[in-house]
């Protein structure tokens, strides 16, 4: 990784900096099966299609197959009939903060990396990609108080950004008994990834995610199923107040996309704290290194 300079901002970050070299692509005849598989095997959010020469078409995602199920397609359909194209391309030595916008700009969770001049593709570029080296920065940084504790310093607790200054400040949920259909038009009509699933008490006690739905999908699981069914035990959660560095850390080694977020006790959940949501913050985990607050 490129030595940066820990006094300056978070500037002149490059893509090639946090990219993937490895894209997992189907062809696009591939069945959509394939794509769920895929996905799980390499844990994945979504897939680039490719016809003719290896010629990037399009994309699927797991907000499409979660569409392809809701909308009762057979496993065996060609991924064509879901993709959607083309990709947003990027070149390896544009800036971090000019892809960022890029996505904002198309509402997209990924941009697919152009060697040189060449329609082929070197790389992808996704928000965990962005995060994973974000947190690389801030644990070497010498402001890191982490890093500092039980040493002399004079970085104020102030100066360190928390959970709730960075999270979706709300959340969607459903009971145990709803059906996957409420669930996946909920996720639908919010664009969220996940949602908890409450007991009868009103209490989280699973997760349902486009994830599990893919695979609810691939196993032949009926939509008007219950969410308990399906759902991922126990919720993981964080305080509102935690530090980010530290939720950061725990979602990039526990391999997971998103936290959700209580205040005062881990069953009144008030928000969630997802690795995109960290992308688009454009900063580290203090105010030291802060490159914008704009949202996006």
């Amino acid at each position: 990784m490129p030595i940066i300079d820990h006094h300056q901002v978070l500037k002149g970050l490059t893509v090639q900096m946090a990219m993937r070299r490895q894209v997992i692509d189907l062809p696009q005849g591939a069945e959509l099966a394939s794509a769920i598989r895929a996905m799980a095997k390499y844990k994945v959010n979504a897939v680039l299609i490719t016809g003719e020469r290896h010629l990037p078409l399009g994309v699927v995602s797991k907000t499409d197959l979660m569409t392809a199920y809701y909308g009762g397609l057979p496993l065996e359909a060609p991924v064509a009939d879901i993709m959607v194209g083309p990709p947003q391309f990027c070149q390896s030595q544009d800036s971090l903060d000019a892809a960022l916008d890029q996505m904002r700009q198309h509402r997209i969770h990924r941009l697919y990396v152009r060697r040189g001049e060449d329609e082929t593709v070197s790389g992808v570029l996704a928000f965990p990609d962005i995060v994973g080296m974000l947190y690389r920065y801030c644990r070497r940084c010498d402001r890191n108080l982490l890093q500092r504790q039980g040493k002399e310093s004079e970085m104020n607790w102030a100066d360190q950004f928390i959970v709730r200054e960075v999270m979706t400040p709300s959340v969607l949920s459903y009971y145990a008994t709803d059906s996957l259909w409420e669930v996946m038009t909920g996720l639908a009509a919010y664009k969220f990834g996940a949602v908890p699933i409450l007991n009868p008490g009103g209490v989280p006690s699973g997760v349902i995610s486009k994830t599990d739905l893919a695979l609810a999908y691939l196993h032949a699981v009926p939509p008007e199923q219950e969410a308990q069914s399906v759902m991922n035990a126990p919720v993981v959660t964080c305080n509102q107040d935690d530090l980010l560095l530290e939720v950061i850390k725990r979602l990039i080694f526990s391999d997971l996309h998103r936290i959700f977020v209580y205040k005062d006790n881990p069953e009144n959940l008030v928000g969630v704290l997802s690795l995109s949501d960290a992308a688009r913050f454009r900063s580290g985990s203090c105010r030291a290194c802060l490159v914008s607050r704009i949202e996006i």
